[in-house]
């Protein structure tokens, strides 16, 4: 299987970001094949992570909140940078009758694994999630091209794949796949 597509988006700091965000996703995961369900818990993670970005972070220079995804043969990654905050993005256990606080719990059960990477000079925090693939029909991905916007700007993203003696990583939650 031959799956080469990614999207950077710059997003205003806004709530109706989110439905962007998720409905662009969504429909680049379908355009290459992606099973309907594994689609919709990447839109959930997404979903989540621009909420939590929304809610306990300042926004990114020129109030945009930065939204990339990267699909490969067997995963998907996705990330969202935004300006940091005072807290470092963490699993909750709210109470039964609590209104918010599950989101990264819903992302932590939806991923392989997830972390929080922060800027050298605490600038950005990009907190990224992969998710395990799966795929209607193979050949598919060979009919659909390459859905790339911007793809150099991944790895941008990412900072450099956050090599592994970058003190700004931390792998919140990892699963065997």
């Amino acid at each position: 299987m031959e799956v080469g597509t990614s999207s950077v988006l710059m997003l205003p700091y806004t709530a109706s970001s989110v439905g962007v965000a998720r409905r662009r996703l969504i429909g680049d995961l379908t355009a290459a094949g992606v099973l309907e369900t594994t689609a919709c818990d990447a839109g959930l993670v997404l979903s989540e992570l621009i909420s939590n970005a929304l809610r306990h972070a300042t926004p990114l220079p020129d109030a945009i909140v930065r939204v990339a995804w990267r699909l490969d043969d067997d995963c998907l990654e996705i990330a969202v940078s935004d300006g940091g905050g005072p807290t470092v993005p963490a699993v909750n256990e709210p109470g039964h009758s609590a209104i918010g606080g599950r989101g990264l719990g819903i992302v932590d059960r939806l991923s392989l694994r997830w972390g929080v990477y922060t800027s050298q000079d605490g600038g950005e925090t990009t907190v990224w999630a992969e998710l395990a693939l799966g795929c209607d029909n193979e050949d598919e991905h060979a009919a659909s091209g390459n859905l790339a916007t911007d793809p150099g700007a991944w790895s941008q993203l990412r900072a450099s794949e956050h090599d592994a003696n970058d003190d700004g990583l931390v792998i919140a939650s990892a699963r065997d796949a």
